[in-house]
């Protein structure tokens, strides 16, 4: 019983907590400095990016996404979607988790959409859930090396880099992204 309890009190903590954004949001400018460092980031990791860019639709920047938690870990981060470079929204991305996450770490995330397809249905939801979509395909640490042509004819693929702190965990599911106005 006691167990139960303590795992809805963590439900209910959780969910104020992704209900409302961070008191530290980011300004307009320093966001949309954030991105065009960051897309310059992904694409000195591979030079390969940038032909990539050049063919999807629609990419999301996040500049850095921020994890952290003792048993209950929120993450949390902001960002901008791109079409042909041109900035057409700002979109959070938030998620909760219960378990043995103990510690603070930050990424940057780049999410291609490569269909016009699956960025309209991106655009026309009112909170896309990343594990919910089974078009999307995680590439760790930005590169490209070990993934084959198939995995890179996927709809969506998201690929984290520049990791830092002390939680190795960049799992996806239960993500949502939303739209926040700036």
């Amino acid at each position: 019983m006691k167990t139960a309890i303590s795992l809805c009190a963590a439900g209910v903590a959780l969910g104020a907590m992704l209900s409302c954004p961070p008191a530290c949001a980011q300004t307009k400018s320093a966001l949309d400095a954030g991105v065009a460092d960051t897309v310059k980031q992904f694409n000195l990791i591979d030079s390969r990016h940038q032909d990539l860019e050049d063919r999807a639709a629609g990419m999301l920047a996040f500049p850095q996404v921020t994890k952290g938690g003792i048993g209950l870990a929120s993450e949390y981060g902001e960002g901008a979607l791109l079409v042909r470079g041109a900035t057409v929204g700002y979109y959070s991305i938030a998620s909760a988790s219960v378990g043995l996450t103990a510690g603070m770490a930050t990424h940057s995330e780049i999410i291609l959409f490569m269909t016009r397809d699956a960025l309209d249905k991106f655009t026309k939801s009112k909170g896309w859930s990343i594990g919910a979509d089974t078009g999307i395909v995680v590439m760790a640490r930005g590169r490209m090396d070990d993934y084959d042509s198939y995995k890179l004819k996927r709809p969506i693929l998201v690929f984290t880099f520049a990791e830092k702190g002390l939680i190795a965990d960049v799992s996806l599911h239960g993500t949502k992204v939303q739209r926040i106005e700036k």
